[in-house]
C-alpha cells in the first residue's frame, strides 16, 4: 500500500520528522510565492510535536508518557538541525497547519501538508 510506505523507507526504516518536513517543503514548492499567511515558529514547533506524538502512538499504542516524551525529544533534536524544518515558517500555510493539528493519524497529517 503506497500510503503506508510514506512513513517507512525502502529498507523498512521509519522516515523521520525531518523527512516529513522535507517532503512537505518539496510538495509546497510552488506555494512559496503565495500571498497566504504562513505559520509562526511556535506553530512549526506544535506541528512537529503533533506529528511525533501521532507516530509514537501508532508505533507503540501502549506507550506511556515517558516513552512518548523520549521519542518526541529525539525527533525534535533531529529536526532542529534539518534545513527542511528551518524552512517551516516560509513553507507551511496557516490552513495547512490547522488541518494538520486536527489530524487523527500521521498519514492524515502528511496529507494536510501535501
Amino acid at each position: 500500500m503506497k500510503r503506508a510506505r510514506s512513513l517507512w523507507g525502502a529498507k523498512g526504516r521509519r522516515i523521520s520528522v525531518t523527512g516529513l518536513l522535507l517532503v512537505a517543503s518539496l510538495a509546497m514548492g510552488g506555494s512559496v510565492m503565495s500571498c497566504k499567511r504562513k505559520v509562526s515558529q511556535k506553530q512549526c514547533d506544535e506541528l512537529l510535536d503533533r506529528f511525533s506524538t501521532l507516530v509514537v502512538k501508532e508505533r507503540f499504542p501502549d506507550a506511556g508518557a515517558d516513552a512518548l516524551a523520549t521519542e518526541q525529544t529525539r525527533e525534535r533534536a533531529e529536526a532542529k538541525s534539518d534545513d527542511a524544518f528551518k524552512n517551516c515558517t516560509s513553507e507551511v500555510q496557516a490552513d495547512e497547519h490547522a488541518c494538520a493539528m486536527k489530524a487523527a493519524t500521521s498519514e492524515a497529517l502528511i496529507k494536510c501538508l501535501e
